[in-house]
C-alpha cells in the first residue's frame, strides 16, 4: 500500500512510503476488534462501587419487638434491608473488571482497525519536521493539524519515541490525542477520525515487516 507523505502545510512532498499490505490491506475481523476493545473499555471501569450491607449500615441492633405474639410481621433491627436506611441486598461489591486476552488476539485486532481506516482512506502519513520542535506551542501544532486534515472531529497523532515539546504541544487540544506506536491499541485507532503516522513510525512498519519475512524465509 503506497501513501504520499505530506509535509507541516497538508501539501504533497513528493515522496512516498509503501506500507505492508499484511497489516494495511487485511480483512478486519469484526468480532475480535469487538473483544479488544471491550478489554480497553473494561480496564478504564476502576471497579470501586460499594453499598453497605445491614452489618455496616447506621443504627441500633436492638431488636424492634418480640419475634412472635404481636400480630405483625417478624422485624429485625433498624438495619433491615426492609427499611429506609437499612443494609442494601446483594449489593453491588468492588471487583475488577479486566478481561485476558491473548498478544495475537489484540495484535490481529489493530491490524484489522488499521486496514479499515486504511481502506477509508483516513492513514496519514506526515513528515519528521512536525515533532523536530525546540519550544512547545500549542498554537502552531493546533494549525499544522488543521493543515493536515482539514479539522477532522479527533485525530490520533502516533510518534515512535516520547518527545517533551511536541507533548506539551498537543496535550490541550482536545482533538488530538497522541500515544506512542508501542503503545497504539484498537479503541484509539476506532475512536480517531484519522490516524497520523510520523515517517519515522511508519518507517518502523516496514522495517519489521521486512524482518519477519526474512525470518520465515530462512525458517
Amino acid at each position: 500500500m503506497q501513501l504520499d507523505i505530506i509535509n507541516i502545510e497538508g501539501k504533497k512532498t513528493g515522496r512516498t512510503i509503501e506500507l505492508p499490505e499484511e497489516i494495511f490491506n487485511a480483512e478486519p475481523n469484526s468480532h475480535v476488534i469487538w473483544l479488544a476493545v471491550k478489554q480497553y473499555l473494561s480496564a478504564q471501569r476502576q471497579g470501586t462501587h460499594k453499598v453497605k450491607t445491614r452489618a455496616e449500615a447506621n443504627g441500633s441492633s436492638k431488636k424492634l419487638h418480640k419475634q412472635k405474639g404481636t400480630g405483625g410481621a417478624r422485624k429485625g433491627n433498624l438495619r433491615n434491608p426492609l427499611y429506609k436506611g437499612g443494609g442494601t441486598v446483594f449489593g453491588p461489591k468492588p471487583h475488577g473488571y479486566d478481561i485476558k486476552l491473548n498478544r495475537k488476539v489484540k495484535d490481529l485486532a489493530k491490524i484489522g482497525a488499521l486496514s479499515a481506516k486504511a481502506k477509508d482512506n483516513k492513514i496519514i502519513i506526515v513528515e519528521d519536521a512536525l515533532v523536530q520542535v525546540e519550544t512547545p506551542n500549542t498554537k502552531e501544532f493546533n494549525q499544522v493539524f488543521l493543515n493536515i486534515n482539514g479539522g477532522s472531529r479527533k485525530s490520533l497523532f502516533v510518534v515512535p519515541e516520547y518527545n517533551e515539546n511536541v507533548y506539551k504541544s498537543f496535550r490541550n487540544v482536545p482533538s488530538i490525542c497522541g500515544t506512542l506506536l508501542s503503545d497504539i491499541n484498537t479503541y484509539d485507532i476506532l475512536n480517531a477520525e484519522a490516524v497520523i503516522f510520523t515517517e519515522s513510525a511508519a518507517k518502523i512498519f516496514v522495517e519489521e515487516n521486512a524482518e519477519d519475512k526474512k525470518e520465515a524465509a530462512e525458517a
